[in-house]
């Protein structure tokens, strides 16, 4: 791999709505647990990036994809000391599900089946999308987008695993989030929240790994980092953005901004404030 200094782009395409854009080499990179609300189809060019997700380690190289589907723990680092270079594309729920409708026999809600699918031809499709997208090429950046993802869910589609019927661990972890969401500025310790909701505090710890795969406080910051996106796509400030989601200061928004997305939320925010600049491709 030439060079090892990590570069990252993370934007969008206006004529793409929904779907965030990435191309990315990291070397040093480590991705904490975490999740997102769009699907995730990464196509690894050079490298190797291992993934935890489902309870194991995945591994993937040149001429794999990474495939997570919305709400879905898990993490990312490098395999090899040189790092990993790769092109994503993150589209929404509802786009899949649409293009899953009109090309495919899926029936229900649609995801990907295995987290790791050896395809060259697919993950040349994504950067074809995102070098679509760099060009202006409205017009076959969408049909290319449609193009992989019908392909992906032919080849590896399913529907993601449900969640265990209602238990009352389960009832208890949804009483929790709910009220993390509610006092994301101010969080109970974990000992309050448990004496609230009548149960002990390692209790409810299990409870919520077991519904969501991350303990509270992780998805807490993973939930602060998915309202700041919020607000910085609408253009609040970053320093602003940080106080408003419950971060002590903007230093440390950056922080985990960067763990979990990728990129600074000021490099973020920039490409939002003009989705039709074109930066020069990574190499």
């Amino acid at each position: 791999m030439a060079g090892r200094r990590e570069r990252a782009r993370h934007w969008r395409y206006a004529e793409l709505p929904g779907v965030d854009l990435l191309r990315a080499r990291y070397v040093h990179k480590t991705f904490v647990r975490h999740t997102h609300e769009n699907f995730v189809i990464a196509a690894i060019t050079e490298g190797v990036e291992i993934f935890h997700h489902g309870g194991a380690d995945r591994y993937a190289g040149p001429g794999a994809l990474a495939l997570v589907n919305p709400d879905t723990a898990h993490t990312g680092r490098a395999g090899v000391p040189e790092g990993w270079r790769y092109g994503a594309v993150y589209p929404a729920p509802e786009l899949v599900a649409e293009i899953a409708a009109d090309t495919t026999a899926l029936r229900g809600t649609p995801g990907f089946a295995t987290p790791v699918l050896d395809d060259p031809y697919s993950a040349d499709l994504v950067h074809q999308v995102l070098r679509a997208a760099d060009e202006g090429n409205a017009l076959a950046a969408d049909t290319l987008l449609r193009v992989v993802v019908t392909r992906l869910l032919r080849l590896n589609g399913g529907t993601p695993p449900q969640r265990p019927p209602s238990s009352a661990g389960a009832r208890i972890a949804a009483r929790a989030r709910a009220v993390l969401e509610e006092r994301m500025t101010d969080p109970p310790t974990l000992d309050s929240l448990a004496a609230d909701l009548g149960t002990s505090p390692f209790a409810l710890l299990r409870a919520f790994r077991a519904s969501y795969g991350m303990p509270p406080h992780t998805w807490l910051t993973d939930a602060r980092v998915r309202r700041a996106r919020r607000l910085l796509d609408a253009g609040t400030a970053p320093a602003q953005a940080a106080v408003d989601v419950g971060f002590t200061d903007q230093p440390h928004l950056t922080r985990h901004f960067a763990r979990i997305v990728g990129v600074p939320p000021g490099a973020y925010q920039r490409e939002r404030k003009n989705v039709q600049d074109r930066p020069a491709c990574l190499p």
